[in-house]
């Protein structure tokens, strides 16, 4: 009798621990847990990426303070980023623009003004 009981509460406890298991692993394959798993990994990745851009500037600032020793330049590097460049528009300097010869006056606008002189 006492094997009987042994066997049965060991089932039992098996059985408990494969339903909890189970239980487990499903809500961990929902579609919610699946979406706060992704958010979560791309926070980290997004944090990594700071930390080794972080890195990279740090390595840059050095290895400019290295070049400029080098060179005997004395210009001391700023903590930030550079400023964004600014390009100036580039205008069409071709000879021919869209199939039309250039000329002199191709380019000025007229007026419509039929009683301006010209």
């Amino acid at each position: 009798m006492f094997r009987r009981t042994f066997w049965f509460a060991t089932g039992a406890a098996a059985g408990v621990w494969a339903t909890t298991k189970v239980n487990r692993k499903i809500k961990a394959l929902s579609p919610e847990s699946l979406a706060a798993q992704a958010a979560n990994k791309a926070v980290d990745a997004g944090h990594r990426l700071r930390e080794f851009a972080t890195d990279v500037r740090a390595g840059m600032v050095q290895r400019e303070a290295e070049l400029g020793e080098a060179l005997g330049i004395e210009a001391a590097p700023g903590p930030g980023l550079p400023a964004p460049r600014r390009f100036a528009a580039i205008e069409n300097t071709s000879t021919e623009r869209a199939g039309v010869p250039y000329t002199r006056h191709s380019h000025t606008r007229h007026s419509d003004n039929r009683n301006e002189d010209h």
